[in-house]
């Protein structure tokens, strides 16, 4: 591990034209100072250098072809400087150079080179076809940001680029490779940057970039792409931590050189071939453990462990008892990561040894082929054609994620929900449960039975209503355990719930049913939303009643496919009804022939919506303070769920006005109301015989229905609190009911609960 990284020299070889005078463009990094943060020594990148290493395995026509993507790269980037102050056709080769470490072929090459043309250049897409064929100029498009588009704010615009990156990752895994080859160089020579911008591109780095190396087993990268994030991140934090990593090397010398020496002499004596390596954690692995579990550096003893590399399968489990012969096993702290493989198709058996002086050792023991996976991922036979028969298990669950990307897009409303979607996926952490059939399912830690119906079939997701998980009855948001054997109990009429947003946990579940509320109830969202536009109209002083040539103006610019759409994205919060109001009248005072009245907003109240509650999940009651008619009322425009109808005196509704007060909208209760509404109360009783039963018959006589009813646990209590969800028609039906049911003998209070 390097603990100290430092910027890599990157030097050109004397025939690049790349140090000539020539304007810099305006992406070009010009800075030449260095704050020396985070430096790291890497050897030095030539354009001969990287000739060399590509000779070793393409063939003399691709070199032919690699040499001349880096001549136009070069005449290209002509003049431009990075902030290191090296011409900037250093970077590509460097880029280029970490590819041929993985042997990627001669098109990824070549996209490496040429990854930044498109971007800081005037190069089209078509002159890359033309003369280096579409396979590249698609890389080197897949790689490419959208600076030509204007967002709304940066981070829709960060999103629009992920999701552009993602999914041309999805067609062609190289994208991806040579984009993580390109941000490793970036971070390894991140020092020169300012220190706002080394913060951001750190943060980046570790929320999407580590992930998704380790989702692809690239552990070289993902490593040390870790601790150049935490150097930028958190200096002081990893400048002490390296001293005291420094400090405890020589204090554990004589324990490690023990330990490798007994290791060696017990496997060569059982008759093993094996290589055995000290291995040192990264510095954030150190970091992220003492920040999790509470603990100084000197109480993280297993700062070392040992990785052992043996010939065969069987012997990765004959070492294994050759080691717990040697020393103790320490409880619960084996792993078999062969028998059941990570996501990523790491293999190894993981154990945790008490060594000498008491010190606690990792293990890893797998083969060589693991070894090479372990540290390469799927960059070690990197997969980009669909031949599917001749995959291996590690390229078949590469290839499966990858189409759920594109699953995730069809369903996905627009860039910033996609990326939130493909980030919960991300995660390292997995739990690995079975079908009833005893296939493996492995889901991110914290997921749910609906997320694993939802790795299924989306359709079983859909209409699922419960599970047995271990033969036994559970619910579908019961979170699941290493292990359980999970089968889910589905219905026909079952329809996917706003309310399974709260508790699902795979990008795949909430995005199916998000697209589910989004289709289903397309209709009901396209009405709720012209009655918001018409509102939002109205305050502005314009008439709804829209002329045509308006209404076809405001189709094309807002990129919907139809006006029922525009209106149904306003139903359920992803376009604000005021925003699009605002750009009507835009349109309007652009044309002449539309003359319009003065706006003066203050003066116009926006008219309170009026809710039924009959609309379907396009209008929710909240369930924290559950109004019903009678109660004030306000409404939150929340994303993909329309309205949430909350009383005006909630406390949640308060907190999160203050939070988002441009989502919030008055609202008021239609004079027609066909339909009964569920409203809690509780009821403090004696402790004696019959109070229930009396008590629940004077509900009903109320004309009110009881849908829940639960007591306290305490039988020796004189006093005992009875809590009900009742069926009201509206405050005065709850009033009367409240009445009538304080009369009862033995009732000593009861209140609406709210809250």
């Amino acid at each position: 591990m390097n603990l100290t990284p430092a910027d890599s020299t990157v030097s050109v070889a004397p025939n690049s034209r790349a140090t000539q005078d020539r304007p810099t463009s305006k992406n070009a990094d010009q800075s030449p100072k260095s704050d020396g943060a985070a430096a790291q020594t890497a050897s030095v990148a030539t354009v001969t250098h990287l000739i060399n290493k590509l000779s070793e395995y393409l063939p003399p026509s691709d070199m032919k072809k690699v040499k001349e993507a880096y001549r136009f790269s070069d005449e290209r980037h002509l003049g431009q400087i990075r902030k290191s102050g090296e011409p900037y056709i250093s970077h590509p080769i460097a880029v280029a150079e970490i590819c041929a470490d993985w042997k990627l072929d001669a098109q990824a090459i070549m996209a490496a080179l040429l990854h930044d043309v498109m971007e800081d250049t005037d190069v089209k897409k078509d002159e890359l076809i033309e003369r280096f064929g579409a396979p590249v100029a698609t890389l080197v498009d897949g790689l490419s940001k959208l600076d030509k588009i204007e967002f709304q704010s940066q981070i829709e615009a960060q999103a629009e680029n992920f999701r552009k990156m993602l999914l041309a990752m999805a067609r062609d895994v190289r994208v991806i490779l040579v984009k993580l080859a390109d941000r490793l160089h970036n971070m390894r020579t991140l020092g020169f940057m300012i220190p706002e911008k080394k913060r951001r591109i750190a943060r980046e780095t570790m929320e999407v970039y580590v992930p998704i190396a380790h989702r692809l087993g690239l552990n070289n990268i993902y490593r040390e792409l870790q601790d150049l994030a935490f150097a930028h991140l958190y200096p002081l934090r990893y400048r002490t931590l390296s001293k005291a990593v420094k400090a405890a090397r020589g204090n554990r010398r004589e324990v490690v050189s023990k330990i490798m020496e007994s290791v060696k002499n017990t496997l060569a004596a059982t008759g093993i071939p094996a290589q055995v390596y000290g291995r040192e954690k990264t510095l954030y692995g150190i970091y992220r453990k003492m920040r999790n579990k509470h603990l100084s550096f000197s109480q993280v003893l297993d700062v070392y462990g040992f990785r052992i590399v043996v010939d065969s399968f069987a012997n990765c489990y004959v070492a294994l008892g050759t080691l717990h012969a040697l020393y103790k096993p320490m409880p619960g702290k084996f792993k078999d990561y062969i028998a059941i493989p990570k996501l990523n198709g790491y293999q190894s058996l993981h154990t945790t040894l008490i060594g000498p002086y008491g010190t606690p050792v990792e293990f890893q023991i797998r083969t060589q082929e693991m070894h090479r996976v372990a540290e390469a991922g799927v960059a070690a036979h990197w997969l980009y054609k669909d031949e599917e028969a001749s995959l291996t298990d590690l390229q078949q669950r590469t290839h499966a994620w990858l189409q759920s990307l594109l699953d995730i897009q069809k369903q996905t409303g627009d860039s910033a929900e996609f990326l939130e979607h493909v980030k919960v996926d991300l995660f390292p952490d997995s739990v690995y449960v079975f079908t009833p059939k005893s296939t493996i399912i492995a889901l991110p830690r914290g997921a749910t039975v609906l997320d694993f119906a939802y790795t299924i079939h989306t359709d079983i997701g859909d209409q699922a209503i419960a599970a047995r998980i271990n033969h036994e009855q559970g619910a579908l948001r019961t979170e699941l355990r290493n292990g359980d054997i999970v089968e889910i109990i589905t219905a026909p009429s079952s329809r996917p719930s706003p309310n399974w947003l709260t508790f699902v946990r795979t990008g795949k579940a909430r995005s199916a049913i998000r697209h589910h509320l989004r289709t289903i109830n397309l209709a009901e969202s396209t009405e709720l939303g012209k009655r918001l536009l018409a509102q939002a109209l109205t305050a502005l002083q314009i008439d709804p009643a829209l002329p045509d040539s308006v209404l076809e103006k405001l189709k094309n610019e807002s990129s919907a496919k139809s006006l029922d759409e525009l209106y149904a994205d306003i139903g359920v919060g992803k376009r604000m009804a005021t925003l699009v109001a605002r750009h009507i009248r835009g349109l309007m005072e652009s044309d002449p022939t539309m003359p319009l009245p003065p706006v003066i907003e203050s003066s116009r109240k926006l008219e309170p919506v009026a809710i039924n509650g009959n609309e379907g999940v396009s209008v929710q009651l909240a369930a924290c303070c559950q109004p019903i008619p009678g109660d004030s009322i306000i409404g939150q425009l929340r994303r993909d769920q329309g309205i949430i109808v909350h009383a005006t005196d909630c406390d949640v509704a308060k907190r999160q006005h203050t939070k988002e007060p441009d989502r919030w909208i008055e609202l008021v209760w239609d004079r027609e109301l066909t339909r009964r509404f569920d409203c809690r109360i509780k009821v403090l009783v004696a402790n004696e015989k019959g109070v229930l039963a009396r008590v629940a018959a004077e509900i009903g006589e109320s004309d009110a229905n009881i849908t829940y009813v639960g007591m306290d646990d305490d039988k020796d209590a004189l006093m005992k609190l009875l809590r009900f969800t009742v069926q009201v028609e509206d405050r005065i039906h709850l009033a009367r009911l409240m009445r009538n049911v304080r009369r009862i003998r033995g009732v000593a209070r009861i209140l609406r609960e709210r809250g």
